[in-house]
């Protein structure tokens, strides 16, 4: 092992200690098979280290390599010599090495247990966030990785940086002082799935309340209000499960039957 590919090997394995999200791109066939290229997903984090053996090459690969790590994924591509696509001189594993996706649940309300357990089952590190200190408490929530006695809003304008297309935020509230300025500081991050709790009467009212505070009607598009996917879930552990399936469906780009998009009840007929 050469002092480069020490130099990766170690800051790899200080990356995946320190919960951060890099990808490893190794050559596997071609020219400079062998070669590695070290990739972090914030540059703010770190310097990208290696090199694939020509400038071109390895700037095409670090890009690709951070919209897999955004995505999750490990996978095999293709490459030209001088990285490009549709040509088959090179192929690149690229390898993620990315945290557990997020799950930010706004609300120490009664669903909400419920949901820390089944979205801890899925993989996800959940935090619950609360700013009354009585109700978002371990006794409550024992399986949450993190309860957070703050504002949605500040909890976002503080953290939600780090939040990407495989996170979740839902928002289990019904009372506009929380979810308004929750779902405003939302709609600023990079989260991949938003859903806020309520009747279709709470979501129109949350909505206007919304537009009237400044925020942007086609943003409010990735809103899935009423939350979850049409099952006619009543129980907290059935509404759960209701809302993780969304989640899971919109990720894979399934055609599913969501409450946005249905009329009527939500929780079916009696």
């Amino acid at each position: 092992m050469d002092r480069t590919d020490r130099e990766i090997s170690s800051a790899l394995s200080l990356a995946i200690e320190s919960n951060l999200a890099v990808a490893l791109a190794t050559v596997i066939d071609g020219a400079a098979v062998g070669a590695k290229l070290l990739v972090f997903a914030d540059a703010a984090r770190g310097a990208d280290l290696g090199s694939l053996g020509n400038p071109e090459l390895t700037r095409v690969v670090a890009r690709d390599a951070r919209g897999e790590l955004a995505a999750g994924r490990s996978v095999t591509r293709h490459y030209g010599a001088q990285g490009q696509a549709r040509q088959t001189e090179l192929t690149v594993f690229i390898e993620s090495f990315a945290p557990p996706p997020e799950m930010w649940i706004f609300g120490a309300v009664d669903f909400t247990g419920a949901l820390v357990g089944i979205a801890r089952n899925l993989g996800y590190r959940v935090t619950v966030c609360d700013a009354r200190p009585i109700f978002a408490t371990r006794e409550r929530f024992p399986d949450a990785h993190e309860l957070v006695n703050l504002w949605p809003h500040e909890l976002l304008e503080q953290q939600g940086d780090r939040l990407g297309e495989r996170d979740a935020i839902c928002v289990l509230t019904h009372d506009p002082k929380f979810d308004v300025p929750a779902v405003q500081a939302a709609l600023e991050t990079r989260v991949g799935y938003i859903g806020c709790m309520g009747s279709r009467r709470t979501h129109e009212e949350r909505n206007r309340r919304l537009i009237e505070a400044g925020a942007d009607p086609i943003q409010l598009q990735r809103v899935m209000s009423p939350i979850g996917l049409d099952l006619g879930a009543r129980s907290p552990a059935e509404t759960a499960i209701s809302i993780c399936a969304e989640i899971i469906a919109l990720r894979y780009g399934r055609p599913v039957r969501s409450l946005r998009d249905t009329r009527g009840s939500i929780h079916g007929e009696s």
